[in-house]
């Protein structure tokens, strides 16, 4: 004969006598600051096809906003010269608000430093992209960065600074 009970609904972990769950969660993705310029305009255009000579700068940084809720920045500026020339400058900060719960001191650090920007990125690649073509650039696309790596770099390093220089492709 069938069991006419309803089944059980789990109980939440605290409520059970166990930890809480950690948790992030990315609470909202925003283009805090964006800049472009192109101080050899219109000129530039009139020389054919340009191979740009590309310096991309990227840090991060973050800051607590509320009881468990983080702001990230991740800041990236890309600089273009075509041999002495300066071609453009195009500068973004990419940010995120996330809520980061039940975990150590230590823990959150490094969650605000990799797993924060790695969703941060692809936003900020994105950006770029766009602010670049519509210069009347070439596309410029971002390269993947390990930022796992970045982080246990810096803390075996005991310094506090941010990516130098991670690279771009063309």
């Amino acid at each position: 004969m069938a069991d006419d009970k309803p089944n059980p609904q789990p109980q939440p972990a605290a409520a059970a006598g166990q930890q809480p769950r950690a948790a992030v969660e990315a609470k909202k993705v925003y283009l805090k600051d964006a800049s472009f310029e192109s101080p050899a305009s219109p000129q530039v255009f009139a020389e054919g096809e340009l191979k740009p000579q590309l310096d991309v700068r990227m840090s991060m940084t973050h800051q607590p906003i509320g009881p468990n809720f983080h702001e990230v920045v991740l800041s990236t500026t890309v600089t273009a010269k075509h041999g002495d020339k300066p071609l453009f400058l195009a500068e973004i900060q990419q940010a995120g608000i996330f809520e980061v719960r039940n975990l150590k001191e230590e823990e959150t650090e490094a969650v605000l430093e990799t797993a924060c920007p790695h969703v941060l990125l692809p936003f900020a690649r994105e950006s770029l992209a766009s602010i670049v073509s519509k210069g009347g650039f070439p596309q410029l696309l971002l390269s993947p960065i390990n930022f796992q790596a970045l982080y246990l770099q810096k803390k075996s390093k005991g310094a506090d600074a941010p990516a130098a220089n991670p690279g771009a492709a063309n």
